[in-house]
């Protein structure tokens, strides 16, 4: 990843506070669903981008992988959060504007890159939120669906390091 990327990745974070570290002790549950679902629907928007823009059939591929599981993830969440009377985030948010606003900026190899780059960001900061999750969320069945789910994000990560890793030895 160029320092640029890393400038960017580091901004968009700060600008948007969806730090993950953030989260204290005795984490809310209708605080975790809200945050959740809201990365899980950036998750979902950025890697249609992907779909329609990218050059790489594995970046392609890993953007279909995307949709499907957040997709699922996100659908998991929101029959919990419904079970439990939580409300559940039905918009993009801020998260999701922003980073598809950087990724339209982008067309051809560029793109393929800079998407593979804010996918290891954004699964880095998504898999700190879930662990918290996993062991502070004060409800035992979302505490379960994050642990539960920080295998496939983890799979997620190791894929994205990958395809940085393929575009940064171009």
């Amino acid at each position: 990843m160029t320092t640029v990327n890393y400038i960017k990745n580091g901004m968009l974070a700060v600008i948007l506070g969806f730090s993950a570290s953030s989260w204290a002790q005795d984490m809310d549950a209708t605080e975790f669903v809200d945050e959740a679902t809201a990365k899980g629907i950036a998750e979902i928007e950025t890697a249609k981008l992907a779909v329609e823009q990218a050059q790489s059939p594995e970046v392609k591929s890993y953007a279909e992988k995307m949709i499907e599981d957040h997709t699922q993830l996100n659908q998991d969440l929101k029959e919990l959060a419904q079970e439990k009377n939580l409300e559940v985030s039905d918009d993009a948010t801020l998260m999701d504007q922003a980073k598809a606003m950087i990724l339209e900026m982008r067309e051809g190899e560029a793109f393929d890159d800079h998407y593979a780059s804010n996918q290891v960001n954004a699964h880095e900061q998504t898999i700190e939120l879930f662990e918290n999750a996993a062991e502070n969320l004060n409800d035992e069945d979302l505490r379960k669906l994050a642990k539960d789910s920080l295998e496939t994000l983890r799979e997620h990560l190791a894929t994205a390091k990958e395809l940085e890793a393929q575009f940064e030895a171009e």
